[in-house]
């Protein structure tokens, strides 16, 4: 009897240790994410104080294209205004398909901006300019990575999560899907295709 009694306490301690270590793994798990979402915002803020140097520069040089100018600044609120959500609620796929798309909006308006400003001469011979394109370039490029870094995150986060036995343990305590960050395809396509600046 007490034997018995023995292996049945020896089997809800098992249990109960597998439990927090699997609950300990998704709370690992999502942190990573979440702090992998911050180096993406980090890039992002940097970004988002270069667009407005940009435009001031070409706005000396580019008068007639004030609609291209006032794009990529209505496409620089936009995008911080998804970013802003997106931090709020890391993960969320709602927060993390609008900012997606309000990237993939900015996206197209640089590379059209940075497309109108090959024909001008004096603009291009600026050295502030080539100086800003060179640092939106490496922005871009650490942002990509970060967006990576991320996803790659999120996917062990998910995997983990919906994995059996884990997914019991996800489930009951609230251990929701988290979102990819993801350009929509229309979107990334228009970025692909915008010409680049060589200097």
């Amino acid at each position: 009897m007490m034997f018995s009694f023995l292996i049945l306490l020896g089997l809800v301690l098992l249990f109960i240790f597998w439990a927090v270590a699997v609950y300990n793994g998704l709370i690992g798990a999502r942190n990573t994410y979440k702090n992998a979402f911050a180096q993406i915002d980090v890039q992002l803020q940097r970004r988002f104080e270069l667009i407005p140097n940009l435009v001031e520069i070409a706005k000396r040089y580019m008068s007639h294209e004030r609609e291209t100018l006032e794009a990529v600044m209505t496409a620089r609120s936009a995008a911080m205004s998804g970013a802003a959500a997106a931090k709020n609620l890391p993960g969320d796929p709602a927060a993390m398909a609008r900012m997606g798309s309000s990237e993939g909006l900015l996206g197209g308006a640089l590379g059209r901006l940075l497309a109108v400003a090959e024909a001008y001469p004096d603009l291009k011979a600026n050295q502030t300019m080539r100086q800003l394109t060179e640092e939106l370039s490496s922005t871009e490029n650490k942002v990509a990575f970060s967006r990576q870094a991320y996803n790659d995150a999120v996917t062990s986060y998910n995997n983990r999560r919906e994995v059996f036995p884990a997914s019991l343990i996800a489930g009951n305590f609230g251990f929701k899907p988290a979102g990819l960050l993801e350009i929509p395809t229309e979107q990334a396509e228009q970025m692909r295709q915008a010409p680049k600046v060589a200097f």
